[in-house]
């Protein structure tokens, strides 16, 4: 599966052009501020109809205009065809020119997994930025994880907005009786996520220890999943929500659940990523890209397209050497590279190279 053209139209700074991608690998080539991570975000917005920077969709618009799209045709995949729209903002996604009521949809087309400076707050960011990480995982090879995960969001939205409006009222019965049928429900699919997540966090472990290993010399590096709900049973959630209702109303929110979770990166038992230095923070967060699409590859069969924004600029040449020497099998790659870069040895024979100017894409 690979993208074998891109067209993009009034997207960041991108020229209106249709970009012929039919490699396995492409070098897009040019100074900072040009255009290229702008490039990988538009091929990235075709898998997901998303931008990886965290972008709201009225920022993808190129200034002074009112809509944009971004579209590509595959090769290998179940498609031939995606097309993204934003106009009046509102989002649409046609496969085949056929609308997509669910971007759901999409993750089965051309799963594409980047590799940027971003990365870095899934190891030094907040506990949610590291839960995104690892949701976004699963997500990509267990579609009834992500329809729980979606379940369990409404469910905790409609209680979070039930529990704000009690906080400001007298709280009666049938406060109550309104709680009590909710939280069966959010413990039903808050389970289900706790039990995936251990399981996954604990092969996922196995993967990315090895690998941080093999490149920094550092053993014995794990993830660890906790659950802020200790109580692995049904009833046991259920209870633990009423004995904690309280100080949920209180609070005007559920302060337990999955939506509280963590990961911990430590080595034998003690917490590492705080103690770790840039370095080495860095260091994980492309070994997490590197388990990702591994572990995607070893559940599915497929390979994924990879998307790597800088990635060798910030390694020291030994470091590079070994990552390189770990990366994920991939059905294609885009990277970005500065003009002083060496990338001229990495290249293959049949890689397309590309420089970016202002925006505009010219082949070599």
């Amino acid at each position: 599966m690979f993208f074998s053209t891109l067209q993009t139209l009034s997207f960041r700074n991108l020229a209106d052009v249709e970009v012929d991608t039919q490699g396995k690998d492409i070098f897009l080539v040019g100074e900072n501020g040009q255009g290229k991570t702008n490039f990988l975000e538009a091929v990235y917005f075709c898998s997901y109809a998303s931008s990886f920077r965290g972008a709201s969709d009225n920022e993808l618009v190129h200034t002074g205009e009112k809509a944009c799209f971004a579209a590509a045709h595959f090769t290998g995949s179940l498609y031939d065809r995606v097309l993204i729209k934003f106009e009046n903002g509102r989002k649409t996604v046609y496969l085949d020119g056929k609308r997509v009521e669910d971007r759901r949809e999409l993750l089965s087309v051309v799963p594409c997994i980047v590799f940027c400076h971003e990365d870095m707050e899934f190891v030094a960011g907040t506990p949610e930025r590291r839960r995104w990480f690892f949701d976004q995982n699963q997500s990509l090879y267990d579609p009834v994880y992500l329809d729980d995960l979606r379940k369990y969001r409404q469910l905790l939205k409609s209680r979070n907005v039930f529990l704000k409006k009690a906080k400001t009222m007298t709280v009666d019965a049938a406060t109550h009786s309104m709680l009590d049928a909710l939280d069966p429900q959010i413990a039903r699919y808050g389970l289900s996520l706790m039990e995936k997540r251990l399981e996954a966090a604990e092969c996922f472990s196995a993967t990315f220890g090895s690998l941080y290993e093999e490149v920094s010399g550092i053993d014995r590096i794990g993830v660890k999943y906790g659950s802020s709900w200790k109580n692995m049973t049904l009833e046991g959630i259920i209870d633990f929500l009423g004995e904690h209702r309280e100080g949920d109303i209180a609070s005007g929110l559920t302060l337990t659940g999955p939506h509280r979770d963590r990961y911990i990166f430590n080595r034998e038992g003690v917490e590492f990523s705080g103690k770790a230095s840039t370095g080495q923070r860095r260091l994980l967060a492309l070994i997490l890209r590197v388990a990702q699409a591994q572990r995607f590859s070893e559940i599915t069969g497929k390979y994924p397209v990879l998307l790597l924004d800088d990635v060798l600029l910030e390694l020291d040449p030994e470091k590079r050497r070994k990552f390189l020497a770990i990366m994920p099998k991939y059905d294609q790659a885009f990277y970005t590279f500065l003009p002083e870069e060496p990338f001229e040895r990495y290249r293959k024979a049949d890689t397309l190279v590309y420089y970016v100017n202002n925006g505009a894409i010219h082949r070599e």
